[in-house]
């Protein structure tokens, strides 16, 4: 069993961060999170070309999701992340889905991931909290500039962040976040949940993908107590390194990366095309940076988690 973070002090409703999850201190250990749960699902043969993505199969075969979990948690993941990226209460509705229906399928994403990591017998459990443009299912994740306020954003989250978080994960991903607004609307809420979160941006080059500075980025959970750690996910390796510098600056706290493998996704033919450019070296340059939660996004597999896992030690 993992030794429990130091008590640090939080606000009434949390407790302390001891109290909440029993992860290892993270500026000393350096944990490994999985992989990507959706390319997982399309190599198993499932067809994720609608607009729920891998949300669908909550419903249509929760069964995949748990086996999808298990690869990575045996491949030498310490972190299963649900597959509820997608999913929300206008993504269900659009498939006919009603709001209580959509309730019991976000508290399944938390179920099936908390019952793979039962079973591998090791493990953390995080809750996808996927951004507004994930949503809407046309890529507006990777533009953010939604043209809606911080408050119309913290409306439209509150709900589902609500319900993800009391179906009692571990933690709260709340990763491929493309806008410091977003960023801004889902730090409030995480004060009411009573769980520790990670924030972690998408990116391009040295700034977020809706052209903010990195370092404006991060400050925005500079002071948050319930965000224990920033970073970075669904961009290119080659970015990483710069934005785990600044994050660990800004914030003092450790560091969550997860880029994808380096393909690009061509949106109009539905494919993916160039080649990874992971490149050995790179997790160790990520650890001495600051890096301290390390996994993969779109295209990282369970062998390359397995990759990923030796080079952590």
């Amino acid at each position: 069993m993992s030794p429990p973070l130091p008590e640090r002090e939080y606000p009434p409703a949390l407790g302390t961060y001891g109290d909440v999850v029993n992860l290892p201190p993270l500026h000393d250990a350096v944990l490994v999170s999985d992989g990507g749960l959706a390319t997982e699902l399309e190599a198993r043969g499932h067809d994720l070309s609608d607009d729920l993505w891998s949300a669908r199969l909550l419903l249509d075969a929760p069964e995949e999701i748990v086996a999808v979990h298990t690869a990575f948690l045996r491949a030498g993941a310490q972190i299963a992340t649900t597959a509820t990226y997608q999913a929300s209460f206008d993504g269900f509705a659009s498939r006919g889905i009603d709001r209580p229906t959509a309730r019991m399928l976000l508290r399944r994403g938390v179920e099936l991931a908390r019952s793979a990591r039962d079973a591998v017998g090791r493990g953390w459990v995080a809750a996808s909290v996927g951004p507004y443009g994930a949503a809407l299912a046309n890529g507006e994740e990777y533009q953010g500039r939604y043209g809606l306020t911080v408050a119309q954003l913290r409306d439209w989250h509150r709900e589902r962040l609500e319900i993800i978080a009391d179906a009692g994960p571990d933690l709260l991903a709340v990763e491929t976040i493309p806008d410091v607004d977003e960023a801004e609307a889902v730090t409030a809420l995480l004060r009411d949940v009573g769980l520790p979160a990670w924030l972690s941006y998408t990116i391009a080059g040295d700034a977020t993908r809706a052209g903010q500075p990195l370092a404006d980025a991060f400050a925005v959970a500079a002071d948050s107590p319930e965000v224990v750690a920033v970073g970075v996910n669904c961009c290119a390796p080659e970015d990483v390194l710069p934005a785990v510098s600044i994050a660990a600056e800004v914030t003092g706290k450790p560091v969550v990366v997860y880029p994808n493998s380096g393909e690009v996704w061509d949106g109009p033919r539905r494919v993916w095309t160039g080649s990874s450019s992971w490149q050995p070296g790179l997790v160790p340059q990520w650890v001495a940076a600051g890096a301290r939660i390390i996994g993969g996004c779109c295209r990282v597999r369970p062998s390359d988690i397995a990759r990923i896992a030796d080079d952590v030690g």
